[in-house]
């Protein structure tokens, strides 16, 4: 009589799976792309260099997303901090610019976004790390 509670249901892939984590690292990759190739023909090793950009932001923005709670509050906001600067100061290398303008970029964008991802943790969590209840 209860075999219908025994069924096993399927798991949806969600926005917060890998949804939100494969759109934002195409975009990245198309962007880089077109950075990488300054208005000319597009070459393989361009597109390589797309296609890879995009997997690894990909890859970590779903393991930050996925793991990251397993971090403190403030390792967690470094972690986003510094995949945000890494992955504005690689956009912007590609570009041209020198390495010490992509490198200075890259930390103030890490920086503010680290802040505000730790400020973000701070306020919408208890001492434990547990989502505060409002």
């Amino acid at each position: 009589m209860a075999a219908h509670a025994a069924v096993p249901t399927r798991r949806r892939i969600s926005t917060h799976g890998w949804g939100l984590p494969v759109t934002i690292g195409v975009l990245y990759g198309l962007y880089a792309e077109v950075n990488a190739r300054d208005g000319g023909a597009l070459s393989w090793g361009q597109f390589w260099l797309g296609l890879i950009s995009a997997v690894v932001l990909a890859v970590a923005l779903y393991a930050l997303r996925r793991y990251g709670h397993a971090l403190p509050r403030e390792a967690r906001g470094a972690a986003w901090g510094a995949l945000a600067g890494i992955a504005v100061g690689f956009l912007y290398s590609l570009t041209g610019a020198s390495i010490y303008s992509s490198t200075l970029l890259g930390l103030i964008v890490g920086v503010v976004s680290g802040g505000a991802a730790f400020y973000l943790f701070y306020t919408h969590e208890d001492a434990t790390g547990h989502p505060a209840p409002y």
